[in-house]
């Protein structure tokens, strides 16, 4: 009974040193939410586990320690449905689950306003000397894949560079790319309902291994 209580202690203490990045995880999507619905689909699932994870955790000491039967079996059976529904998250979230949300017309307004409340546009701006970048200076730069995506229009769509975030149509024919018909000067709107936008996050998300741009 007691090698028991010692294994059951041991497996308190693991479980709940994997709580903090969790939470950690959740509090720090939340802090990149800037007050807005961005990335709130994301980080509440997080803290719920992580604090859930950490309060059964506790239990299961107290158990251990009071040899309490009762908590232990009810930290064991509890702490396996929360294993259950961590496992299922990560395998929403690697094997497809991000391509759904990111789909959805419902979570993309949320996404979409991330985007444009973080700046990342806005900040593509440079000059160099005072003086604002050339076309062939910006066609250089290596963007990220949100830049790319959201903040100008696809290449194949002819539009003509005035600066980073303002693109004018050509002499020649727009190509038949959807988005080439969403992109807009507006700087509320820019290519942020375009597929490419979409596909931007998407490429962001596989890149840093699930976690938001």
């Amino acid at each position: 009974m007691r090698t028991s209580n010692h294994l059951i202690g041991l497996l308190n203490f693991l479980t709940f040193l994997l709580s903090i990045p969790i939470l950690g995880g959740g509090i720090w999507l939340s802090s990149r939410a800037n007050n807005t619905d961005c990335l709130k689909f994301l980080q509440w699932p997080l803290i719920i586990i992580g604090v859930s994870i950490m309060v059964v955790s506790l239990a299961g000491f107290a158990g251990a320690c009071y040899r309490n039967t009762f908590l232990m079996r009810l930290y064991l059976v509890v702490m396996f449905l929360i294993i259950a529904v961590l496992i299922g998250f990560i395998i929403f979230a690697y094997v497809g689950g991000w391509r759904s949300v990111v789909a959805s017309d419902s979570y993309w307004g949320k996404i979409s306003s991330c985007i444009r409340d973080s700046k990342v546009c806005a900040r593509m701006g440079r000059t160099i000397s005072g003086v604002p970048e050339t076309p062939d200076m910006f066609y250089l730069r290596k963007l990220t894949p949100v830049q790319s995506g959201c903040c100008k229009p696809p290449t194949d769509c002819g539009y003509v560079y005035q600066n980073e975030t303002v693109w004018n149509l050509g002499a020649g024919l727009m190509g038949a790319n959807p988005d080439c018909t969403r992109w807009s000067n507006d700087q509320e709107q820019l290519c942020y309902a375009c597929d490419s936008c979409k596909a931007g996050v998407l490429a962001s998300l596989k890149k840093s291994g699930g976690r938001s741009q």
